[in-house]
């Protein structure tokens, strides 16, 4: 699903680049070009220039480059369909969708949107100036939140009446709003005999806002006193999904740009609160545990998460889950110190020094488990000790830097009296345990995320450590899984594939040899001892997933497309940094990452990935 190409290419067109971007930055003209201090690092000298005939733009010191679409997506980390819509908006082109009714689809969200739009104001309008939220601006009053929170936040009050909202919304009469609109957007429902009754009823409400400041949902809190549960939160529909949106996101995310960080609460009032203390870079998940989905929206802003769960055992357990999550995403993950029994919104209140502290003192992610786990065990007795540094040795043993976890096992020997070289020998036999666990790579028809591919060579998608000589240190990517269809499956790579978009030497020369040897066993003959070894140990794997799932293997191949594209544009930004940044290199630099940025968009499709194939081609 996407935008119709020649509808993209219309947008871009029709873009005055320079006026886009002027939005953003002050520009001066220098000669044919424009120039300003680039919005994506900090400098104090003009790096940042924009080529108005071309359309494009190049930052000479942080090398980000684009278009139009790739600007606003940059600095509003809009995904790429709402950066086309936005500047389509602008130029008045009605874009066409390649899915079918698509386009029926997102005006339906516009309606929808529109919809919650209204309700907040009215919501919010209600909370400030009706008798019946009187209870309700006195709890906020208790709660330290004044007039000006209440405004920021646009909290609103839902009466205690049936159908309040949508009588004031006129739903279902003659120019009012449609029963169906009402409906899809999460605010009432109707019965088969016509009537209409709200979702909220009595409750303090917290607007739900996505990354663009558009409103998705609600979030319900009962008043002290009331009945029903505490919170009560919009269901998913078109606009709104818990597991992704994050609440306050569209307040914090230039904070958590400019400060390299977010920090992750749970719940509505943490937020605020921390807003309250001086700290806009929080953000919170709406009335659901913090899912892969969230964590894939935030490391497109930054790469160190804070987690600041309530300092209670479920918030404790809850952090726990960025294992799997720390390595795949590359995260720098800290915990929050907080107080035993102690919340942020709480601790903004009662103490905001101590909050700001917990913070600027968060604790690494495998030090706090560590910590965890030492804690939940008598060090007092022997057996006592072993057995803590035991367990700890074991969350040592997912590190991958092998100095990183010899650093850590020395600590955890120190503090439990437990030898070092007893722990070293945990960890390799959990190492070994692991590489056994992961050797067959993920289900047959699972297909790695974007973020699963690494901007450098050595994705980690269907890591698979290998066991002999050199092939030992040779990275754990896409390209041994490629090496492996060449041996077993040769038709299933595709015939555009060449050696050069290897990067590892062995598996380079592995690959040449492959073509260039009719069988294995003439190949085996004449390879030289490491190559000899992979080979063997490649014909010797099975992996029948690989083998029978023909998307897989169009995912691999784009995915190797994608790493060979990221070396060469590495290459011609190093050739800009050098004074050699004529037109041409521009305009190489500025396409590849535009079908780059595709590839990742389509989520490794083949057509993206041939597209971006051409571009590397030699002469292209």
């Amino acid at each position: 699903m996407g935008i119709h190409d020649e509808d993209v290419a219309r947008v871009r067109e029709a873009t005055d680049i320079v006026a886009v971007i002027s939005e953003y930055l002050q520009l001066k003209r220098v000669g044919r070009r424009w120039q300003g201090l680039c919005p994506f690092h900090a400098e104090k000298t003009p790096s940042f220039s924009v080529n108005a005939e071309m359309g494009v733009y190049h930052c000479f010191g942080c090398k980000a480059s684009g278009d139009a679409i790739t600007f606003l997506r940059d600095v509003e980390h809009a995904d790429f369909p709402e950066a086309v819509e936005r500047l389509a908006s602008r130029a008045g082109i009605v874009l066409r969708y390649t899915a079918p009714g698509e386009g029926a689809d997102r005006a339906k969200r516009g309606k929808l949107t529109e919809a919650l739009e209204q309700a907040v104001e009215w919501y919010h309008q209600r909370l400030l100036t009706a008798p019946d939220a009187g209870q309700a601006r006195g709890y906020l009053r208790h709660r330290g939140y004044d007039s000006e929170v209440v405004r920021q936040y646009k909290l609103g009050w839902a009466p205690d009446d049936w159908d309040a909202l949508a009588g004031a919304l006129g739903v279902g009469a003659t120019g009012g709003m449609p029963a169906q609109v009402f409906s899809d957007a999460g605010l009432g429902r109707s019965s088969e005999g016509g009537r209409t009754w709200d979702s909220f009823r009595g409750r303090l409400l917290f607007p739900i806002f996505d990354s663009n400041g558009k409103p998705v949902g609600f979030g319900g809190r009962i008043l002290p006193g009331g009945e029903g549960p505490k919170y009560k939160n919009s269901v998913d529909n078109a606009v709104y999904r818990k597991s992704r949106i994050l609440y306050g996101l569209n307040w914090a995310k230039q904070d958590i740009v400019n400060a390299g960080e977010v920090i992750v609460c749970e719940g509505y009032t943490d937020v605020i609160g921390f807003g309250q203390a001086g700290i806009h870079r929080a953000v919170a998940t709406c009335g659901t545990a913090l899912t892969e989905e969230h964590v894939r929206v935030l490391r497109r802003y930054v790469s160190r998460i804070v987690l600041a769960f309530d300092a209670d055992s479920a918030g404790q357990t809850a952090a726990e889950r960025f294992s799997q999550w720390e390595h795949a995403f590359e995260l720098e993950v800290a915990v929050a110190d907080l107080p035993p029994g102690a919340d942020p919104g709480d601790l903004a209140q009662s103490d905001p020094e101590r909050l700001s502290s917990a913070m600027s003192e968060a604790v690494d992610f495998m030090d706090f488990r560590i910590n965890r786990v030492l804690g939940d065990v008598d060090l007092s007795t022997v057996k006592g000790q072993v057995r803590a540094g035991e367990r700890a040795a074991r969350l040592v043993a997912e590190h991958p830097n092998p100095e990183i976890r010899d650093k850590y096992l020395v600590e955890v020997a120190d503090r439990c009296m437990v030898s070092a070289d007893h722990l070293r020998r945990v960890v390799a036999d959990a190492r070994r345990r692991g590489r056994g666990r992961r050797a067959s790579g993920p289900p047959a028809d699972e297909a790695p995320h974007p973020a699963d591919a690494s901007h450098e060579p050595g994705g980690d998608y269907a890591a698979h450590e290998t066991s002999g000589g050199a092939a030992r240190s040779a990275p754990n990517n896409v390209e041994r899984q490629v090496l492996w269809l060449a041996a077993h499956e040769p038709g299933a790579v595709w015939p555009e594939i060449v050696p050069e978009m290897f990067h590892h030497p062995l598996y380079r020369g592995v690959f040449e040899a492959l073509l260039e040897y009719p069988d294995i066993d003439t190949l085996l003959a004449e390879a030289d001892g490491e190559m000899t070894a992979l080979m063997q140990e490649l014909l010797v794997d099975e992996d029948e997933g690989l083998r029978t799932s023909s998307h897989r293997q169009e995912v691999l191949m784009s995915i190797l497309l994608y790493e060979s594209a990221q070396r060469e544009l590495t290459y011609l930004e190093r050739q800009a940094r050098t004074g050699k940044a004529d037109d041409d290199l521009l305009r190489r630099v500025v396409s590849l990452k535009t079908a780059m940025d595709k590839l990742r968009e389509s989520e490794w499709h083949a057509q993206q990935a041939r597209a971006l194939l051409e571009l590397l081609r030699p002469g292209s």
